[in-house]
């Protein structure tokens, strides 16, 4: 199996069928095999029922964990020999992995989308406050973490299969700061990293809030703080 898209969702029935309708409506015109694979993170509504009715691979947990931890049960349950994660609001579009694949056919082992890059396109409904915080925490990850990624938190990822089975079982972070950490881990191991420009379409209903921006930037010393102390070489 050459692909597989890993959806995480947390209260998602009612946008859930259409970013699956999505996805597999791109994929059926794919000549390679693929799978996708919802994981419901402990919804309180209907999420995995509504993802069901769409045959896809339903993981239902009944607790909420985090988006890293079923990001990571996910590239861990996968079969695919690329595995994508893309956010369950189809912020972006399965249509920008066409972008992916020249790099990994170049020997890259991880692609990311990146709305940092000048030839990104962004259509955003949010207010001031969230523009501004979001650019102070891209400059505070790439200072503390890696200057050379702009953009390190679209939830739109893809790793090879080696890349993902080498990293995940290290990741420690399960909660907002995840995706820093395991770019941080694909570094640490010497995996080549692409990061690519993307349309990305923020369409205004988020479970990022204040508090959340506060929270990674608690992991993100955290993480540094790992790295220092040797903790994902154990």
């Amino acid at each position: 199996m050459k692909l597989s898209v890993i959806i995480p969702a947390y209260n998602e029935a009612e946008r859930i069928k259409k970013t699956i309708l999505s996805v597999q409506g791109y994929l059926s015109r794919q000549n390679y095999d693929w799978e996708i694979i919802v994981i419901s993170d402990g919804s309180k509504d209907n999420t995995a029922e509504a993802a069901r009715q769409e045959g896809v691979k339903v993981i239902d947990n009944k607790t909420n964990q985090g988006k890293g931890a079923v990001v990571k049960q996910g590239m861990l349950t996968a079969q695919g020999d690329y595995r994508l994660f893309m956010d369950a609001d189809n912020s972006t579009k399965i249509e920008n992995l066409d972008k992916f694949w020249e790099f990994f056919d170049k020997g890259y082992d991880v692609v990311i989308a990146s709305i940092g890059l000048k030839d990104s396109k962004i259509l955003e409904k949010t207010g001031w406050h969230r523009r501004m915080l979001g650019k102070f925490s891209k400059y505070l990850i790439q200072i503390i973490m890696f200057w050379k990624i702009k953009d390190s938190q679209r939830g739109f990822k893809c790793f090879s299969a080696e890349a993902a089975k080498k990293i995940f079982p290290k990741q420690k972070i399960m909660r907002w700061g995840f995706d820093i950490e395991i770019l941080t881990l694909a570094k640490l191991f010497n995996f080549k990293i692409k990061e690519v420009p993307i349309i990305w379409q923020n369409i205004g209903k988020s479970e990022v809030n204040l508090k959340s921006y506060f929270k990674t930037l608690l992991e993100l010393f955290k993480i540094k703080w790992n790295l220092i102390t040797h903790q994902y070489q154990s």
